[in-house]
């Protein structure tokens, strides 16, 4: 009887504990915040370890591919002629970012013992993104589409377009352009993580635009991790490109001439023989070259954004090699050496790169520079005491930024009947999505020797007598760029490395060599393309 009745008064108790619960529930007009994680989150006993730097630290050779993760993309539908090479890596600046195998000429070494990495300066695109508007994919998938309404019965090849459906959207960032960010970030972090200050807020640039905005963030996130505002600050503008309000006023000029005529002269020639095919399965429907233009650039783009193109097998290797060079003159001729405004697009950020390594505010005058002098005079938005600078931006900035520092490895004249043998400019290599420079300030106990035969870490790579000397190394889509392969004054060496003292003398001359006003507001007339070779009016 005694449990018994112990029993009941715990029921009662239970019962009345319940009452009372759902007595306060009823009374409550408020819930708590169930899904709350920060700041009050419990996270246990935490406690993070040091910093990476393996830019610094590593003493294997680099670019010896031993591990490849999961890829969310199908890439490895049959291309007749491809014979295993990738038709992923000659999409121009639609190639998912890839570094690479082949580099720029030199072989990748590591920091001799007692040498320390003491800057990086980041310059870096935006992840892969469904087409611009410009591009028109989506009003010719209209076209598609309403002449396959009509009655139009594309056959053979071509007979998936009666049912295709155009899935794509415009501007943003796909998925796989997260990831690219995200995992550069990553990257980046067991690269330079160690040059991080802690405690501090590091201002990193970028533009309102979606895509822009967007990677700066993922890249953060992986550099930092979700908190990342604790250690960064987003400084973003308005993007001339939304807006139209190009700085260089002469850039938009000479589109026609330095573009739109070579551009459409070379589809005209590698796309002869394919038009021709798909005009004769093409059933009522007149398909034209910028159908088949169309078409093939409907592979990255769905590939990047759905997984897949069934668009991809259309085309043969050689096809593909040759929307490359396609891209290779766009580019070259809309911001590299092949443009008369080339070095002026990029100059402002060869003159921020060398104010902030001098270590002094913008001081050129604002009518002879593209930079933002509100910004760029500011001790709050153009921090002179960080170790880290990054930046995200576009692939005709990229191009024009290495236009302007004059790196002429990649000043190749792109003939308009095809590629010439040992072509050092792909836009490919230099600026896929995700592409990225970074330039390393390196400060060395003693001059480090030319030669390089070692890939081994070892205080034996300096020379006996010498003492400390400062290094610049540009690293493009983690290849090193050999800096002595563009300017004289660099000598040879095995790494590509500079002296710091040369390569800034060697640039105060490129900022003269862009002439700014002249080729952005200067009264010239455009030649046909081909007259342009270094970037600056003929």
């Amino acid at each position: 009887m005694a449990e018994l009745k112990t029993i009941l008064i715990s029921l009662a108790m239970a019962s009345a504990v319940q009452a009372g619960a759902i007595q306060q529930r009823a009374a409550s007009k408020t819930q708590p915040n169930w899904f709350q994680t920060s700041p009050d989150n419990y996270a246990g006993t935490t406690e993070t370890g040091a910093a990476p730097f393996l830019a610094q630290t590593n003493p294997a050779p680099f670019g010896q591919a031993t591990y490849v993760p999961n890829a969310p993309l199908e890439t490895s539908e049959p291309i007749k002629g491809a014979k295993g090479r990738n038709i992923f890596q000659l999409m121009g600046d639609q190639s998912p970012y890839f570094s690479p195998e082949d580099g720029f000429g030199v072989d990748e070494y590591p920091l001799p013992k007692g040498a320390n990495i003491t800057q990086m300066h980041m310059l870096h695109r935006h992840g892969s993104r469904y087409p611009s508007a410009s591009e028109g994919l989506s009003s010719w998938a209209a076209d598609i589409a309403a002449a396959s309404k009509n009655g139009t019965g594309f056959t053979g090849k071509l007979e998936f377009l009666n049912d295709w459906t155009y899935n794509l959207g415009e501007e943003i960032l796909v998925p796989v352009g997260r990831q690219e960010l995200f995992d550069s970030g990553v990257l980046n972090y067991y690269n330079y993580g160690h040059l991080y200050q802690n405690n501090t807020k590091i201002v990193a640039r970028t533009t309102l635009q979606s895509r822009m905005l967007e990677s700066c963030e993922n890249f953060l996130a992986g550099f930092f991790g979700l908190g990342w505002r604790n250690h960064a600050n987003i400084l973003a503008t308005i993007d001339s490109a939304v807006t139209g309000d190009y700085a260089c006023t002469n850039e938009l000029t000479t589109l026609e001439e330095s573009i739109e005529i070579p551009v459409g002269t070379w589809m005209e020639t590698y796309l002869a023989n394919k038009t021709a095919q798909f005009k004769a399965l093409a059933g009522s429907y007149d398909w034209s070259v910028t159908d088949t233009y169309h078409a093939q650039s409907l592979c990255p783009y769905e590939t990047i954004s759905v997984g897949y193109s069934p668009f991809c097998e259309l085309f043969d290797y050689e096809e593909w090699q040759g929307y490359e060079y396609l891209m290779d003159i766009e580019f070259a001729a809309m911001s590299g050496f092949l443009s008369p405004t080339g070095r002026a697009q990029g100059i402002y950020w060869v003159e921020e790169f060398l104010s902030r390594v001098e270590g002094h505010f913008v001081d050129i005058p604002a009518n002879q520079t593209g930079c933002n002098m509100t910004l760029d005079t500011n001790p709050v938005t153009f921090p002179l005491n960080q170790t880290l600078y990054l930046e995200f931006t576009h692939d005709a900035n990229i191009i024009a930024v290495l236009t302007a520092f004059g790196l002429t490895q990649f000043n190749d004249f792109l003939p308009l009947t095809g590629p010439k043998k040992n072509q050092q400019y792909s836009t490919s290599k230099l600026v896929p999505f995700g592409g990225r420079l970074n330039i390393e300030i390196i400060k060395a106990p003693h001059k480090v020797s030319t030669k390089r035969s070692s890939k081994q870490t070892k205080s034996g790579d300096y020379i006996a007598g010498t003492g400390e000397t400062l290094y610049v190394h540009f690293i493009q889509n983690q290849r090193t760029i050999p800096l002595h392969s563009s300017f004289k004054a660099c000598e040879y060496r095995e790494d590509g490395w500079c002296e710091l003292s040369t390569f800034m003398n060697v640039q105060k001359k490129s900022v003269a060599d862009a002439e700014y006003n002249y080729a952005c507001f200067g009264n010239w007339t455009m030649k046909s393309y081909g007259a342009v070779r270094n970037g600056v009016p003929a």
